[in-house]
């Protein structure tokens, strides 16, 4: 699940350290790093937001197509429904995805777990793995998406449909110019990204 690198849209609340041009050419470069580690675990399909900008987003080797629904919810459940399962979902704000979640999630959907969840430090999860589509998994209000209670009610939504659930290691999204700094002193921060954030942060 890719926002589309476009000035003014992507990585807001980085545009006072990188300016709205270096946001747009953070989430090119982050989209990139997603669709790479993607590829680790299976073909890659890069969903876009806006639907209207896929020329926009560099994505070698992935297929792109645009995201519809009226919410984050129902673009990510159309976005399962469209590739199928079992599925991998991840958005571009975690740049410091490796072997060991891509390791975790096989054996987890290999041991029968329905679905799994990458827990992030706001509140919200970085990763949703699901052995098939479960729209009502992506079925929260609306408002929800984006806040700190979206991985709690992912959970109740799981438990409610009776599904077995994983949960890989908690990790930190890349949003804010603290996240940022946090991400600067990550091992496995990818050198490119690492490059644009500290340019801006110095």
């Amino acid at each position: 699940m890719a926002r589309a690198p476009r000035p003014g849209r992507a990585k807001t609340r980085l545009e006072p350290q990188l300016g709205p041009e270096g946001c747009a050419r953070l989430q090119a470069e982050l989209i990139r790093v997603a669709v790479q580690w993607g590829s680790t675990v299976g073909p890659v399909s890069v969903a876009v937001w806006p639907a209207d900008a896929l020329d926009e987003v560099d994505a070698p080797g992935a297929t792109l197509f645009g995201q519809e629904g009226a919410d984050l919810g129902e673009r990510m459940a159309g976005a399962v429904q469209r590739v199928g399962g079992p599925a991998v979902v991840i958005g571009t704000d975690m740049p410091t995805l490796g072997p060991f979640h891509a390791a975790s999630v096989r054996s987890d959907l290999s041991a029968g777990v329905d679905v799994v969840f990458g827990p992030a430090h706001d509140g919200g999860y970085y990763l949703v793995a699901l052995r098939e589509p479960r729209p009502d998994l992506f079925a929260l209000p609306p408002e929800a998406w984006g806040g700190p209670e979206v991985l709690g009610l992912s959970l109740a939504r799981a438990a409610e449909a009776r599904l077995e659930v994983g949960l890989l290691r908690g990790e930190r999204d890349l949003d804010t110019p603290g996240d940022a700094r946090a991400l600067l002193l990550h091992h496995a921060l990818p050198v490119s990204v690492a490059a644009i954030l500290r340019d801006a942060l110095a």
